[in-house]
């Protein structure tokens, strides 16, 4: 087929997989169409909460300033016995992160989504919604997805196609590609609400380890709280939706007098994995991808590094600066990293879940006393990216620190595409930005940056566009590393179809 494409990208899905990887994309030079089943923003909140690294890429996309006011950042994490021990206990305001933000934000969903959707219309992405996905067929060039909107079917061609749309997702479908299923499985019943006064609520989020029942609560800003309360084995979940049952499980955490409920819904929460992200030119992203239950608070941000990760390889390969197998790098990196979150969140829930009270006690006699002799059973650290396009140099696969001085941050002054940042001596040739710490323009950085290239014994480190660390050592090496690398896959047979 050599029929002309409507556009490089064409997305499915307008969640916030979607509409960051239709705004990265677009920012990196490719053409995108982005579509959506349905006519707006979901109109209420899925995610909770989401980190600093996530909060850096909407920084990348020119819209964290004005997502920042609209955000609460959560003060701690803490599990609780039924008698409100403390389990574990995570302070997510005493370290200071990698990305210059805050650890953890709370948000309201469709405010962060509406806020998307308006950045990625100025760059100039065409936004279909009220248009379903149907189909696909690809080929050696490019994807035809056939498409519905309320003018017809019609066909959609492009280069990529990347399937955003969710856990039931169309794409996924039509590739049948099937779940790893981590065989865990919880309904629990979700509820959101406004508070008129939130004085006394926790100021970030709590588990209740409670086997009578376990609950979790979180608040999602200065008048918002979500109560979540799970479905016990002998209950019916359409029971739990009724006023009174609502009123029941409220009530001993808040007068229900004092509070509108804006939304009830029972969930199942997952943990799947797709055993396939990329087949020829269509890819899955997001919840598309993966299902984790919500312990972790990772959801989103892993469908956000996702797109991170997937747009900047997909505008080398479209640039024919790097061939096709560099896509094969996306599900080399991200599905490993995924997975250790999936088993934490999971090993997050079976502290949560477990309702045998013997058991319940036992756990927390165990927990109890290995926090008191300073260790402790969980971990929220994230790990770094591996294999892929990375190396085995100190700090590789790493994220890449952003120093802040006063209002200066480091990615906001070095702008986009690939750095090579390097001590001293005479730049190599490459189609990296090449910076000095001398240059002015890293000047206020230049102490942070000098420290962590002293504590990986590294003369420069070349930096990916989504911020990991590709490689340190000396430039000129850095720079032959980097273009041999992205030409390896322009010099492989290409199998897309």
């Amino acid at each position: 087929m050599n029929e002309p494409f409507d556009a490089d990208l064409l997305v499915v899905g307008m969640g916030p997989a979607g509409d960051v990887l239709s705004g990265l994309a677009r920012q990196q030079g490719l053409s995108v169409i982005a579509i959506d089943q349905e006519a707006n923003v979901h109109a209420h909140p899925r995610a909770a909460v989401f980190d600093h690294e996530t909060m850096r890429i909407f920084q990348m996309l020119g819209i964290a300033d004005k997502l920042e006011p609209a955000t609460h950042v959560c003060k701690s994490y803490q599990f609780l016995t039924a008698n409100r021990e403390v389990l574990l206990d995570f302070d997510l305001t005493g370290q200071k992160t990698l990305s210059g933000w805050a650890e953890t934000y709370a948000l309201y969903q469709p405010d962060v989504e509406r806020c998307l959707r308006a950045r990625i219309a100025e760059l100039g992405v065409p936004i279909q919604t009220s248009t379903r996905f149907l189909a696909l067929a690809q080929d050696s060039q490019g994807v035809s997805a056939t498409v519905q909107d309320a003018d017809g079917v019609r066909v959609v061609r492009s280069r990529f196609l990347i399937g955003c749309d969710g856990a039931s997702s169309a794409v996924r479908a039509a590739l049948g590609i099937s779940l790893d299923d981590y065989a865990f499985d919880e309904p629990w019943l979700v509820i959101d609400t406004i508070v008129k006064n939130a004085t006394g609520l926790p100021d970030g989020a709590v588990q209740f380890c409670d086997p009578a029942r376990p609950v979790t609560s979180i608040r999602m800003g200065a008048h918002r709280f979500r109560w979540e309360f799970m479905v016990l084995p002998n209950e019916d979940p359409a029971s739990m939706l009724q006023p009174d049952k609502i009123a029941a499980l409220l009530t001993p955490f808040f007068p229900v007098q004092e509070l509108s409920i804006e939304r009830r819904a029972v969930y199942r929460f997952h943990g799947l994995i797709a055993r396939q992200w990329r087949m020829g030119r269509v890819f899955l992203a997001g919840d598309a991808a993966h299902q984790m239950p919500p312990f972790a608070g990772q959801g989103m941000c892993s469908s956000i590094r996702d797109a991170a990760n997937l747009a900047w390889k997909l505008a080398h390969v479209v640039a024919g600066t790097a061939g096709v197998g560099l896509l094969d790098t996306y599900q080399q990196e991200r599905e490993p990293h995924v997975r250790s979150i999936v088993e934490t969140a999971i090993a997050m829930g079976r502290v949560v879940c477990m309702l045998d009270a013997t058991a319940a006690a036992e756990r927390d006699a165990a927990m109890l006393a290995r926090k008191a002799a300073g260790a402790a059973d969980i971990s929220l650290a994230l790990p770094d990216l591996l294999r892929g396009l990375l190396t085995e140099t100190p700090g590789g696969g790493k994220l890449f620190p952003q120093p802040r001085v006063a209002q200066a941050r480091l990615d906001d002054i070095l702008g986009t595409g690939p750095w090579l940042i390097m001590r001293d001596g005479a730049p190599p040739d490459t189609d990296a930005h090449v910076f000095r710490l001398e240059d002015p323009a890293l000047a206020p950085f230049a102490h942070d940056i000098a420290a962590w290239l002293i504590a990986h014994d590294a003369p420069a480190v070349l930096v990916r566009p989504d911020r990991v660390v590709f490689a340190t050592g000396e430039p000129s090496m850095l720079a032959n590393l980097w273009r041999d690398m992205l030409a390896e896959p322009a010099r492989q047979e290409a199998v897309i179809a």
